[in-house]
C-alpha cells in the first residue's frame, strides 16, 4: 500500500466515522425514520453524493450504528452474567456496570432503546439479529456455572434471554433517570428488585420442572 492509499483510506475512516457521530448526535431528538441524509452530511460538512462512499442509505447508517452502540454494551452484558460473588453482590456488580455505560455511552443506549421497536425495519432486524448473538453467548457462558447443572439448552437460552432483557430496561431505567439522583436511586433499586427475581426463580427453576414431570 502507498503512503497516499494509506492517507485516503484513513480520512475515508474518519469521514465515515464523523457520519456515524453526527448522526447519533442529531438522533438525541428524533427517530431514525424521520433523519434525512442532507442533514447528516451538512453536520458533518460534505456534499450529499459523498454520503454514498460510506453509506448505501440512512437505514444502512443505522445499521452500522446498531453495531457501534450493542458492541459498547456486549462487554458489560458478558460481565455481569459472569462475574463472580454472591448473589447481593453480583447484582450490584451489574447495576454499577450498566450505570457506568449509560453515564458513557448515553446516545447508544437512548439509540437501541427508540429503534429496537421503531420505524425501520432493516434497523430492527439488525438489532434483533445481534442480540441473539448475545444471547447465545450468555448462554453459554451460564451453562458453565454450577447452577445450570440439569438445565436444558433450551432454558438456557430463555435464561440468557431474560438477562439480556433486564440489562436493556436497566440500562433504560438509568438513562430516563440521570440528572436525578433520587430517580437514580429508585431506578436502581428497581433494577435490583427484578434481578433478584430472576435470581430466585433461576434458584428453584428445575424444582418446578421436576414438580410438573411429577404430576
Amino acid at each position: 500500500m502507498s503512503p497516499t492509499t494509506g492517507i485516503r483510506q484513513a480520512q475515508k475512516r474518519k469521514t465515515r466515522q464523523a457520519l456515524l457521530d453526527a448522526a447519533l448526535g442529531l438522533l438525541e431528538g428524533q427517530s431514525l425514520s424521520s433523519l434525512g441524509l442532507r442533514e447528516v452530511t451538512r453536520a458533518v460538512g460534505i456534499a450529499p453524493t459523498a454520503f454514498y462512499r460510506h453509506f448505501r442509505s440512512v437505514e444502512d447508517l443505522g445499521v452500522a450504528l446498531v453495531e457501534e452502540a450493542l458492541g459498547s454494551l456486549h462487554p458489560v452484558i458478558r460481565t455481569t452474567v459472569s462475574s463472580s460473588g454472591d448473589g447481593e453482590e453480583r447484582i450490584a456488580r451489574a447495576i454499577g456496570l450498566i450505570a457506568g455505560h449509560v453515564d458513557a455511552y448515553p446516545a447508544h443506549v437512548r439509540f437501541i432503546a427508540r429503534e429496537r421497536h421503531g420505524g425501520v425495519r432493516p434497523v430492527r432486524e439488525a438489532i434483533r439479529e445481534r442480540l441473539a448473538r448475545s444471547t447465545a453467548e450468555v448462554a453459554q457462558a451460564l451453562a458453565g456455572d454450577a447452577e445450570s447443572a440439569g438445565w436444558s439448552a433450551e432454558d438456557l437460552l430463555m435464561l440468557a434471554q431474560l438477562h439480556v432483557d433486564q440489562m436493556l430496561i436497566t440500562a433504560s431505567l438509568l438513562l430516563e433517570a440521570s440528572g436525578s439522583p433520587e430517580a437514580r436511586e429508585r431506578a436502581s433499586e428497581v433494577a435490583a428488585r427484578q434481578l433478584r427475581l430472576i435470581q430466585v426463580g433461576r434458584r428453584h427453576w428445575l424444582d418446578e420442572t421436576a414438580a410438573a414431570g411429577g404430576r
